[in-house]
C-alpha cells in the first residue's frame, strides 16, 4: 500500500518524509547527539572517531525503527484479514500522516498525546542507554542508538501506522529503514553545515511546504480509498 496515492515508490516516499521531518529530528535527537559527542573524552575526539561513533549510533537507531516496522506490519497481517479492515488501516495511516504534517509545521501538537503513551514504556528502556555512557567504542554507540531508537516520537509513530497498513513485515522494516535514512542528513551534519541546515529546515516556510506536501499526499490517498470503495 502506497499511502501517497501517487506512483511514487513507498520507500522513496518514506525517505522523503524523513527528510521533511529533519527539523523535528534536530529538536528531538540533536541534544542526544551533542551529549554523545561531549561524553567522549577530549583526547579521543578526532573527527574520524566522532564520525564513526555518530554513524554507528544512527545505524542502531534505524535498526530499532526497522524492528518496530516489521513488528507492527506483522500485526497488520492479522488486522487486515478482511477488505474493509484493510481499507480502515489505510485510512488510519493517511490520517496519521496528516497529523505528522501538522506536527512538523507546528500547527497542531496532537501527536504529543501519542508520545505521552510511549513515555510510559520509555522510562523502562532509557536506563539501559545511560549504562552505555560514555561511548568510546563503535559497538557501544550502535547499542546506544538501538536503545534511543525507541524514544517516543510522533513522527516515528506516524510512519509505523503506515507499516501497519502495509501488513508485510519485510516491507514494513524496509519502509522504516528508508524513513530512518531520510533523517540522517539532519542528524549527521556538523559545524557550519549543521547551522546552515538547521536554519533552513527549521524555517517556518520550509516546515509549511513540507507539511502541505505530506497533507496533499494523505488527502489524495483518502480520496483514492473513497473512490475505490464506491465501486
Amino acid at each position: 500500500m502506497n499511502p501517497t496515492g501517487f506512483d511514487l515508490p513507498p520507500m522513496l516516499a518514506a525517505f522523503i518524509f524523513g527528510l521533511m521531518g529533519g527539523a523535528h529530528c534536530i529538536g528531538m535527537c540533536g541534544g542526544i547527539m551533542s551529549a554523545l559527542t561531549f561524553a567522549v573524552p577530549p583526547s579521543m575526539r578526532q573527527p574520524a572517531r566522532l564520525g564513526g561513533l555518530l554513524l554507528s549510533y544512527n545505524l542502531g537507531r534505524i535498526l530499532s525503527y526497522m524492528i518496530a516496522g516489521a513488528s507492527v506490519a506483522a500485526l497488520g497481517t492479522l488486522l487486515s484479514l478482511s477488505p474493509s479492515a484493510g481499507m480502515a488501516l489505510q485510512a488510519f495511516a493517511a490520517v496519521m500522516l496528516i497529523l505528522m504534517a501538522l506536527y512538523i509545521a507546528n500547527w497542531w501538537k496532537g501527536l504529543l498525546k501519542v508520545e505521552a503513551v510511549g513515555r510510559r514504556v520509555w522510562k523502562h528502556i532509557e536506563p539501559f542507554g545511560r549504562r552505555l555512557m560514555p561511548v568510546v567504542k563503535l559497538p557501544q554507540a550502535f547499542a546506544l542508538g538501538a536503545v534511543w531508537g525507541w524514544l517516543p516520537c510522533g513522527l516515528v509513530y506516524s510512519m509505523l501506522a503506515w507499516s501497519l497498513a502495509i501488513a508485510d513485515p519485510l516491507e514494513g522494516a524496509l519502509l522504516m529503514g528508508a524513513f530512518g535514512l531520510g533523517t540522517l542528513p539532519a542528524l549527521l551534519a556538523t559545524g557550519i553545515a549543521a547551522r546552515q541546515l538547521s536554519g533552513l529546515i527549521r524555517h517556518p516556510t520550509t516546515r509549511s511546504i513540507a507539511a502541505l506536501s505530506i497533507i496533499a499526499f494523505a488527502l489524495w490517498q483518502l480520496y483514492d480509498l473513497a473512490v475505490s470503495h464506491s465501486y
